[in-house]
């Protein structure tokens, strides 16, 4: 597919926030009891000239976008508890079969027991109706999954060594109709170790160690395996302009079924924030991994890059803008490649403290050696925010 970066189909968004804010932008608490509860609630009018995101039967309509949300946050000194529940309702006035509402509810806390002991506990549950990038072209793809985790900080993270622990289960169920999908049904441990070395003022030596274990539900499926990730790197701030974190090593992925060849390749995870300017500041991020499979492929070698780019102009104008490329390698018959490149830009501008517009152009074109898995998709944006 030739790559192209302007169309002849734009998509039109009107977003409205409507919420309690002291200032646009940022919704207002109500305090009682010790807690304070935050209530928002986000409309948004799109059209959207390729809803699936795909090269064939390709789908248009008005999207109408509900975001109500609601957080509940509690602070004892050092420790903080929150929770928080979104809902995401998107209405499709050409093709009403599709509507769907995604909720999200996630607990979290943060307790310091001391200066060398500290934990992190976060819960949740997601349900999700996917309308992109599904395998079946006439239904939404529904799933929903529970997870529950935690990291335990020993040691003082201003000693010279210090010590992060990590646990986390997830479980992922489909609500398809029939069998759709219902080979990707899995349940995930995984466990982390990182130990911090301090080289420098700002700057520490880590090396970390990450263990995944992919169990499927279906007693057929070949896809059970394990995993073991080796990292090491580096967490500096350079000066006050420059932060940032790169990690490199090396994963291998052990399959449970005879039939599929063990995997190992280079990874690495890297972030960097830079700001020349007080009010100027580029995001650079980089990934490398292996992303699990399906049916039609063992497993899935993705790397991504993107860079992006926050600038305030004045008090009340600002920018931002992105640029992002990934590469998907499927371990598959076909031996399928993807390639996606994302591109967008927005200005906002605050007429009045409760006032704010914006408008905006995004991009993404995904190239493929699999025909029908490529596609173009743009969309060029107005947006009012309102705040009372």
């Amino acid at each position: 597919m030739r790559k192209k970066f302007m169309t002849t189909r734009l998509g039109i968004t009107i977003v409205v926030s409507v919420s309690a804010h002291t200032y646009a932008g940022e919704p207002m608490s109500v305090d009682f009891g010790g807690m304070s509860l935050t209530p928002a609630l986000k409309i948004t009018e799109a059209y959207d000239d390729n809803i699936r995101e795909t090269s064939v039967n390709e789908i248009s309509s008005w999207v109408t976008t509900i975001e109500p949300s609601v957080t509940l946050l509690a602070q004892d000194r050092n420790n903080y508890y929150q929770l928080k529940y979104s809902a995401n309702s998107q209405l499709f006035h050409s093709e009403r079969d599709i509507d769907n509402t995604d909720h999200d509810l996630s607990a979290m806390t943060h307790m310091k027991f001391s200066a060398r002991n500290r934990l992190d506990l976060q819960a949740g549950y997601n349900k999700t109706e996917d309308v992109r990038d599904t395998t079946n072209l006439t239904e939404n793809d529904k799933y929903h999954t529970y997870n529950i985790g935690g990291v335990y900080g020993l040691g003082s993270e201003a000693a010279v060594i210090h010590f992060d622990l990590g646990a986390n289960q997830e479980w992922r169920r489909y609500d398809n109709s029939g069998a759709l999908n219902q080979d990707r049904e899995r349940d995930t441990q995984s466990l982390s170790a990182i130990a911090y070395y301090r080289v420098a003022p700002k700057t520490k030596a880590l090396i970390e160690l990450r263990h995944h274990d992919y169990d499927y539900v279906l007693s057929t499926s070949q896809l059970n395996s394990r995993s073991m990730v080796y990292l090491t790197g580096l967490i500096w701030e350079a000066t006050a302009q420059t932060t940032g974190t790169a990690k490199f090593g090396y994963e291998k992925k052990d399959f449970d079924s005879s039939a599929i060849d063990s995997h190992s390749n280079g990874v690495w995870e890297v972030g960097i924030d830079w700001q020349p300017l007080t009010y100027s500041t580029f995001s650079l991020s980089a990934r490398r991994g292996t992303d699990e499979g399906s049916v039609t492929e063992d497993f899935i070698e993705a790397t991504n890059t993107s860079l992006n780019w926050n600038h305030q102009w004045r008090y009340n104008l600002s920018s931002d803008g992105y640029y992002s490329y990934t590469e998907e390698d499927y371990s598959n018959v076909n031996q399928r490649t993807d390639k996606t490149s994302d591109i967008g830009f927005n200005v906002n501008y605050d007429i009045r403290r409760w006032l704010t517009l914006g408008v905006g152009y995004t991009y993404r074109d995904r190239d493929s050696n699999v025909s029908v898995r490529g596609f173009e998709h743009s969309i060029f944006m107005f947006s009012g925010t309102i705040s009372l």
